[in-house]
């Protein structure tokens, strides 16, 4: 069994970075950041991108634009990493807890529709693992969307992020929130809003138009690998894989997620898998809510019995398990097999 490493750089990412170094220009306003986000909002169906230095940051600058701050709410799913809740406590709203389903991973619909109050201004619909949340359901229409290029992502430069929206009118307050309250066409040193600096470098842009430019390869293999992973081990008793929704047209298998149901079985998987060569990671620690900076307050909690059972039985594998050959994931549907004890 060989598993692929990530990240994966090769030449193509050094020729873009040597176009950046060999300049004389380096920031966030270069040509090749631009070119970023022209092609990733094509790629995403969007009109408008907005690129910055990560993923966290276009939260923020998402909710300042929009006006979120104290005295608001902001439905968030219980299970999600931590940015997903601080970016909400960071303008100064109130994350509101919601659980997940126990099939799909992402937020329910019906328990985000009942922590609706007064106060909500947005709810915040990670994409966990890959798969669209029910978009339908749970707003009818987004106004923007933040994606990460952290390390670990299936595009990546170590760090990035990125907004995409279809409303200029909110992308031009985005953008000057990100770039020191400066204005299209105005001048360098004329700031027209207290704003600060998230922009993404030329450097992190040239690494990840190298990425982007593979990315749909890598999308159909992993997708192809991830069926041959479920085909095979479609056997296992007790094991159960995130529920894809037919709806989902790309689905990037970021992490490959699943649910042990026999009580305590899924920290032995983990230990068995790991131990055969196959990275596993026993799901979250805690939900977002019983985070150390939460269990402190400056939140809102509503029952999420489906997110607490998740801690204790679910899984996952990273992306690049499902990058190798079709013999490479037989080997590792095998070893899922044997960890499970079957």
């Amino acid at each position: 069994m060989s598993l692929a490493k990530w990240p994966a750089g090769g030449e193509r990412e050094l020729a873009l970075l040597r176009e950046v170094i060999e300049g004389e220009h380096w920031g966030g306003h270069h040509p090749m950041v631009a070119r970023l986000e022209r092609q990733f909002a094509e790629f995403a169906g969007c009109a408008h991108g907005l690129a910055a230095c990560n993923g966290t940051v276009t939260l923020e600058m998402a909710l300042e634009a929009l006006g979120v701050g104290a005295g608001d709410e902001v439905i968030v799913p219980a299970i999600s990493f931590i940015s997903t809740a601080t970016a909400v406590s960071r303008v100064g709203a109130t994350p509101v807890f919601v659980d997940v389903a126990g099939d799909t991973f992402q937020m329910d619909p019906e328990r985000a529709a009942a922590a609706i109050s007064k106060r909500t201004r947005a709810i915040f619909a990670v994409h966990f693992g890959g798969p669209m949340a029910d978009m339908d359901r749970l707003t009818g229409l987004g106004v923007a969307a933040s994606f990460s290029f952290q390390n670990s992502k299936v595009m990546t430069a170590g760090e990035g992020g990125m907004l995409t929206s279809n409303e200029a009118e909110l992308m031009a307050r985005m953008r000057t929130i990100g770039d020191q309250g400066r204005v299209a066409g105005g001048g360098w040193f004329f700031h027209h809003e207290i704003g600060t600096n998230y922009r993404m470098s030329a450097l992190q842009a040239a690494v990840l138009l190298a990425q982007m430019e593979k990315l749909p390869e890598q999308n159909c293999r992993r997708a192809r690998n991830a069926r041959i992973l479920r085909e095979e081990t479609a056997g296992v008793p007790g094991l159960r894989w995130q529920q894809v929704p037919d709806a989902a047209r790309v689905h990037t298998n970021y992490l490959a997620l699943g649910r042990l149901d026999s009580g305590g079985a899924r920290d032995a998987f983990h230990q068995a898998l790991s131990a055969a060569g196959v990275p596993c990671t026993p799901f979250y620690p805690h939900t977002l809510y019983n985070n150390p900076v939460y269990r402190r307050g400056g939140c809102r909690v509503e029952p999420c019995p489906v997110a607490e059972a998740c801690i204790l039985d679910a899984f996952w594998l990273p992306h690049r398990v499902l990058l190798g050959s079709e013999e490479d994931t037989r080997a590792v549907a095998a070893a899922v097999r044997r960890a499970a004890g079957r």
